[in-house]
């Protein structure tokens, strides 16, 4: 049996495009002799549509652009992601679904089982899981119809989540085929999981896979595709490129030769996920072009990089800002970035800015020595120039701080943190680095000065980071405990870090909340990124 799928990148409400897509998808899979097309979960509406889900009309435009599809379908069947509406009711008002679609037959509809609730996912909110699981007959084959976690096995998920076992109802009713349509979000090293629990899952069904995953970037979410056909030995048959759309037939009874699995290494996936992340931002929201302040540092170089790989280095502006205490160096890595990417590229100084405006505070300050205050002064001016860019030109500001830094609270609320995205938000310190260092692979993107030198913010003589800081591998080690893995303080220091370290890691983590509830909306690369991965109150007095 051949089987096609359309691993697609849908936009949020844009159910005409979402629609289209489909459509020529379709074609394409079934001119290559599929006899059953299916698609990623929720691809008609977009995932995750959040609250959109209530606003009239919104549900209905859904289900006329399935119906729209339906009129469009041929023999061969089409199973589509939608949202349906739970008429039972009782319940949440909505179902996440799928639609079996062929001309001349009545529709079949199938309802999401499991509805997860951790991390990312909040899906119990608006959906009502379905009342029961069943096997159906599809191009002659006896299948079961399952929507992205319902096959996730608990080995996989962070704790036993369900007292329903979708994968054990199909099994105890013989499926031969197991269809799943997912919108499974990007996080390093997913790929490699996803594969190893097919695979298990096929072993356990003696039943051939075929996964098909969303690709795109919708807000914070990264969606990877990557979709997979495992067979029912267990062996993967066939993989769809990763972080870009396809249209693939696979024949899952082993027409073509077994595929190896192809995976990326750590730093060009996370590179990838960040590119994709970037372009479909500003593409869904309109934007054309992007506007960085460059630092001559490591992290607004690589934000530049990851720009101009998105969207083409004519339409990154990238503006090095010097003060004072700005090093020679730091100017001139900043215009050897712009130089090796192609960004257009602008300085203004903010000396001139920076000293009036001491003038003007002198009176107000009198009696007390500069500190902080004057350090946060130059960010916020470099972030009301860089705003007044945007508004100006119509630039997407895109924020340069990493995970590391906005963990603990180092960065300056209306400065640096000025801006629509945040870029490497979710990247560690010691991550940004193995990245550019990957970057330069061929030749130098990133000038290898900015690679080597000590980092700082240049905002007093001889500032360096780690006058305020711990050493990165150290910090970033703590914060991995502490942020993804939640372990308490006592299990940090447990595995061989200083207590007094740890607890002023913790104790930054914690009261830094704020800054991170008016950050710009970042893109998740990890398991545990900060937003919708991780809500945390900031009234709280609980220390752990």
């Amino acid at each position: 049996m051949k089987v096609g799928l359309l691993q697609i990148n849908s936009t949020v409400g844009d159910f005409a495009g979402n629609c289209e897509r489909i459509r020529s998808g379709y074609k394409e899979a079934v001119s290559k002799g599929a006899e059953l097309v299916l698609t990623p979960e929720l691809c008609v509406a977009g995932y995750p549509p959040q609250d959109l889900i209530f606003r009239s009309g919104f549900v209905e435009g859904n289900l006329e652009a399935v119906a729209g599809l339906e009129a469009s379908v041929g023999a061969v069947p089409l199973l589509v992601g939608f949202i349906d509406v739970n008429a039972t009711g009782t319940g949440k008002p909505f179902h996440n679904a799928v639609a079996c679609l062929r001309k001349g037959e009545a529709r079949r509809v199938f309802h999401k089982s499991l509805l997860p609730t951790y991390d990312v996912f909040d899906e119990a909110r608006y959906f009502q899981p379905a009342a029961s699981v069943e096997a159906v007959e599809l191009s002659g084959q006896r299948a079961g119809v399952t929507v992205c976690e319902d096959i996730w096995t608990e080995e996989y998920l962070p704790a036993q989540l369900y007292q329903r076992d979708p994968v054990g109802d199909l099994e105890a009713a013989e499926v031969g085929l197991m269809l799943n349509l997912s919108a499974s979000p990007f996080h390093s090293g997913k790929q490699r999981a996803r594969l190893e629990m097919l695979s298990g899952l096929a072993t356990r069904l003696g039943a051939a896979v075929v996964y098909c995953n969303s690709v795109g970037g919708n807000d914070q979410l990264v969606f990877d595709g990557g979709s997979l056909v495992v067979g029912r030995d267990g062996e993967l048959i066939a993989q769809l490129p990763a972080f870009e759309e396809a249209v693939a037939v696979v024949d899952i009874d082993g027409g073509q030769d077994q595929a190896g699995f192809s995976e990326m290494g750590e730093e060009e996936e996370i590179f990838e996920a960040l590119t994709l992340g970037v372009r479909d931002y500003m593409g869904k929201c309109g934007f054309k072009s992007a506007a960085i302040g460059l630092s001559g540092g490591i992290d607004s170089a690589l934000t530049a990089a990851v720009a101009a790989h998105a969207i083409g280095p004519e339409n990154v502006y990238g503006v090095t800002m010097p003060s004072q205490f700005s090093s020679g160096g730091s100017v001139d890595d900043s215009e050897a970035l712009g130089k090796n990417l192609g960004l257009n590229f602008e300085k203004v100084a903010i000396e001139p800015v920076f000293e009036s405006l001491k003038g003007q505070m002198a009176g107000v300050f009198a009696g007390r020595e500069e500190d902080v205050t004057e350090e946060n002064m130059q960010a916020r001016i470099r972030g009301t120039i860089m705003m007044s860019l945007s508004n100006k030109f119509g630039h997407l500001l895109l924020t340069t701080g990493n995970k590391s830094e906005l963990a603990v609270g180092y960065c300056t609320i209306y400065g640096d943190m000025c801006g629509g995205l945040a870029v490497i938000s979710d990247v560690p310190k010691t991550t940004v680095y193995a990245i550019a260092r990957w970057l330069n692979r061929d030749r130098e993107i990133i000038p290898w000065s900015t690679i080597e030198k000590p980092p700082s913010a240049e905002l007093r003589p001889d500032q360096k980071d780690q006058d305020t800081l711990p050493e990165y591998d150290v910090l970033d080690a703590i914060l991995e405990l502490y942020v993804e893995e939640s372990c308490s303080i006592g299990e940090i220091v447990e595995k061989g870090f200083e207590e007094d370290m740890v607890r002023w890691v913790c104790r930054q983590v914690n009261i830094n909340e704020w800054k991170r509830y008016q950050a710009a909306p970042g893109i998740r690369v990890t398991s545990k990124a900060f937003g919708l991965g991780r809500r945390y109150p900031i009234a709280q007095r609980y220390r752990g």
